[in-house]
């Protein structure tokens, strides 16, 4: 029982991921990316919606149903495990979606040709404000936003 406890709560980390833009995939690392210059007109807060693949049901509901199945006596453990299962997967559901969810920010920009776009990405360590200049890297078609680098023009 102990082992299969452990073994979904594998699954269900395994299951959690993140969209910083402080962390990069290794699908997108030594790739050339496109880089734009742009201006942050706004940012503000929000919040993307957790994932369900199915992993946090599946393995609530195979718990549910052994703990239930364990109660009472034959005839009760069969309703039980039904209705522990049921349970379970309900509430797998539920830890899977809040685990995967993330706090991000909605950052408006605008190009150098005027053209307007708002990016949400997850928050990183860069604290944008408006009127920073940024930089716009898209890589594999993912894009990220980041503060502008310091150029130099002394020689």
């Amino acid at each position: 029982m102990k082992r299969l406890i452990a073994a979904a709560a594998v699954l269900a980390l395994a299951a959690c991921s993140t969209t910083s833009p402080d962390v990069i995939s290794p699908g997108d690392a030594q790739r050339m990316s496109t880089v734009i210059d742009a201006t942050v007109l706004s940012t503000r807060p929000v919040v993307v919606e957790g994932s369900q693949s199915g992993i946090g049901g599946v393995s609530g509901g195979v718990i549910g149903g052994i703990a239930g199945s364990s109660v009472g006596g034959r005839r009760e453990s069969v309703a039980v495990g039904v209705i522990g299962a049921v349970a379970g997967a309900v509430v797998g559901n539920a830890v899977e979606r809040m685990g995967t969810r993330e706090d991000a920010v909605e950052i408006l920009v605008q190009l150098k040709s005027g053209e307007r776009r708002a990016i949400v990405q997850a928050k990183g360590n860069e604290n944008l404000q408006p009127g920073d200049p940024v930089i716009i890297v898209t890589t594999g078609g993912k894009v990220r936003v980041s503060k502008a680098p310091q150029v130099s023009t002394a020689r």
